[in-house]
């Protein structure tokens, strides 16, 4: 996979750009605030529809749009897949007028000039990204590591992907409902619609985040073993807020170690015991106007030789985890999709010492495709640089012409 032209239009800090994009690795250098990281957070952004940086689609749009009298901002890239098929893929976001304060974007997605949902353009592209915040993975709120198993599955999986559009919007209904019943407003009864359609989106989330954390552990702990010399083991542990078992008795619970790595439990095992948690937890829930189980309050930690590395793990180990981590997302995406995602790396190598940063750099040097940013060009090697693309990113221009 390779983005073969990328073309940006009143994004971020650019107010237009049609830069021919080479395979290998590129490396771009600059001062802060000058449009590398902008780069990189497009090419994301066209993969997986969001931002890792925003918290709203107005921050994406280049600050020149205010004063427009429709303003958008738009994302396309010519994208080369396995096939050789070349692909031209464009994502727009428009503002629109609706006659109050708040702002709404609509966004509209096209492949080869045709509309399509988010669903139909899955896995046309896949990245990987490293951040310096992904400590926030073994540091950070739950909410931290589910979004991180959304992102990664989201690139891969449509089925997951529709069940989580599903469970969020069913569940904003229900507590809504919940809120209601509390007040005398509505009926218990109408619980039965909302809880059947969140059971089902719920249990194909539950199935998925549990497969994808089995299937990418194996790596993850190998990698983890090279990094340590051997001296850590990393295990990843997946703690639903209810604990689906594989007998349906209370047996064989994810509570036991190891287990919800190695027991595949299906949507249709685990949706009558989701089923059931919601029965028992109604009352409670009423009371409280929300719903009190279920894959928005799931968690995923990080082990180290047994030891939970969140609550007892030193800042150099948390790093060695997340690398590790991030480098069996990159094998176990290329195992899905049948050819290498994308690399996205955002001023993480000044972060490593000297070990880790030669290993990420080995890897990254096999990637088809790899995109880093840096204001210290110095810190790499002469021979990583002239293996490299090089080019300097100063207010919102990229001049190539750079020799590495």
């Amino acid at each position: 996979m390779q983005i073969e032209h990328l073309s940006l239009k009143n994004f971020r800090n650019y107010a237009r750009l049609e830069l021919r994009m080479p395979g290998g690795t590129v490396l771009l250098h600059g001062q802060n605030a000058q449009g590398k990281t902008s780069l990189l957070e497009a090419v994301y952004y066209l993969a997986t529809s969001s931002s890792p940086y925003a918290t709203s689609d107005r921050q994406l749009l280049n600050w020149r749009t205010e004063r427009d009298p429709m303003p958008f901002a738009q994302v396309g890239a010519e994208v080369l897949g396995r096939a050789r098929v070349l692909n031209r893929l464009e994502i727009t976001l428009i503002r629109e007028e609706t006659g109050s304060a708040n702002e709404r974007f609509r966004k509209e997605i096209r492949l080869n000039g045709v509309g399509q949902r988010r669903a139909d353009i899955l896995g046309l592209i896949t990245v990987v990204m490293f951040l310096p915040q992904d400590l926030v993975l073994i540091e950070g709120a739950p909410q931290q590591r589910r979004r991180y198993m959304n992102a990664t599955l989201g690139q891969v999986d449509a089925s997951y992907t529709e069940a989580l559009a599903s469970f969020e919007k069913v569940l904003t209904q229900r507590n809504a409902l919940l809120r209601l019943i509390g007040a005398k407003k509505a009926k218990t009864a109408e619980l039965l619609y909302w809880d059947d359609q969140l059971v089902q989106a719920a249990a194909v989330i539950i199935a998925g985040r549990q497969r994808f954390l089995r299937e990418i552990e194996t790596e993850a702990s190998r990698i983890h073993r090279e990094l340590t010399g051997s001296s850590e083991d990393l295990k990843l542990s997946y703690v639903p807020s209810f604990e689906p078992t594989a007998e349906g008795d209370g047996q064989l619970s994810f509570a036991v170690p190891g287990l919800d790595l190695h027991r595949q439990l299906t949507p249709e095992q685990i949706a009558p015991q989701y089923q059931e948690a919601l029965l028992n937890d109604r009352q409670l829930e009423i009371e409280r106007g929300m719903t009190l189980s279920g894959p928005q309050r799931d968690e995923l930690r990080f082990l180290i030789n047994g030891r939970d590395l969140g609550l007892y793990g030193s800042r150099g180990q948390a790093r060695t985890a997340v690398m590790a981590l991030k480098l069996a997302e990159l094998a176990w995406m290329e195992q899905r999709i049948g050819e290498p995602p994308i690399l996205l790396l955002d001023e993480v190598i000044s972060e490593l010492d000297e070990q880790r940063r030669a290993y990420l750099l080995e890897r990254v040097s096999q990637a088809t495709q790899a995109i880093l940013t840096t204001t210290e060009p110095t810190i790499f090697t002469k021979r990583f640089l002239k293996q490299s693309t090089v080019w300097q990113v100063s207010a919102g221009h990229i001049y190539t012409e750079v020799e590495g």
